[in-house]
């Protein structure tokens, strides 16, 4: 449809994929090398830049291979959310699938002189034990392109306060446009760019907790899934007016979450001013 072709051109554009003439820029040109979705190529860009390309080339692969958590069998469903709060991490779904990846690998190691295999400890955890070896194959293709291209990877730091910002920093350079705000406090996430309420999807390590987020980056909506956002990690309003283009930002539909966030920038400016001004 010609309405989805130019929205997918705009994207490109906000991304910084496209020249003044609509061709590639050497930045497309170098995202065009991994056969991902534009944002996650931006991201792992992003995280050259930001020295966290080991753990956002995790992220990539998990969220390109398929759903790695498995619906229980009736009955067991109480017992999976056990199991799966063992790989929970406080900053958001993005850094659980780094947790539950690199179980998954401790477990294939462990598993090679010892009768407990990868399916059965899959099976144990309520895990795809097919996704999560997909998940591997799609890294190290990555990281092969990675060589090819002559890009950078950084020595894993996973865990630490500087490469959580960090990594949310990378993924926030790619996926600006996912960003929503519970408006209420009840989990009703508003969408910044196509002004849709969204819930939560049951496998976020956020689902059913006390405490949610009141600003998250989210990786797909999904409309059949009960209008449900995935894999979704929470983010601060300074870090996304950090890192948001600006003429991205002037094209958002009004909102509240809007104004909130033109306050931040508001707030921030003076100290940017001088910034450029000692630059």
């Amino acid at each position: 449809a010609p309405e989805s072709l130019m929205q997918a051109l705009e994207d490109l554009d906000y991304l910084a994929a496209l020249d003044n003439d609509g061709n590639l820029s050497e930045f497309g040109i170098i995202m065009s090398e991994f056969p991902l979705d534009p944002q996650l190529s931006k991201s792992i860009l992003a995280s050259c830049e930001f020295e966290c390309v080991d753990e956002m080339l995790t992220i990539a692969a998990m969220v390109t291979a398929p759903n790695c958590f498995l619906h229980a069998p009736p009955g067991t469903e109480e017992i999976a959310l056990t199991c799966w709060r063992k790989f929970s991490h406080p900053a958001g779904d993005h850094f659980t699938l780094i947790n539950v990846f690199n179980a998954f690998k401790e477990a294939s190691a462990n598993s090679a002189s010892q009768y407990y295999t990868n399916e059965k400890w899959c099976r144990d955890y309520f895990l795809s034990c097919s996704a999560l070896r997909m998940a591997e194959i799609i890294r190290a293709e990555l990281v092969e392109i990675m060589k090819r291209i002559e890009l950078p990877i950084s020595e894993p730091d996973f865990g630490s306060k500087e490469n959580i910002l960090s990594v949310k920093k990378s993924l926030l350079s790619g996926y600006f446009m996912h960003i929503a705000r519970d408006v209420d406090g009840s989990g009703n996430y508003l969408m910044l760019t196509h002004r849709q309420v969204a819930q939560l999807h049951p496998f976020s390590s956020y689902y059913n907790t006390r405490k949610i987020p009141e600003w998250v980056l989210f990786h797909e909506f999904s409309i059949s899934e009960d209008n449900s956002i995935r894999v979704v990690s929470e983010i601060s309003p300074d870090l996304f007016v950090e890192l948001v283009p600006q003429y991205y930002f002037s094209n958002l539909p009004p909102s509240e979450s809007k104004d909130i966030l033109q306050e931040v920038i508001n707030h921030l400016s003076p100290v940017s001013t001088m910034k450029e001004e000692q630059k």
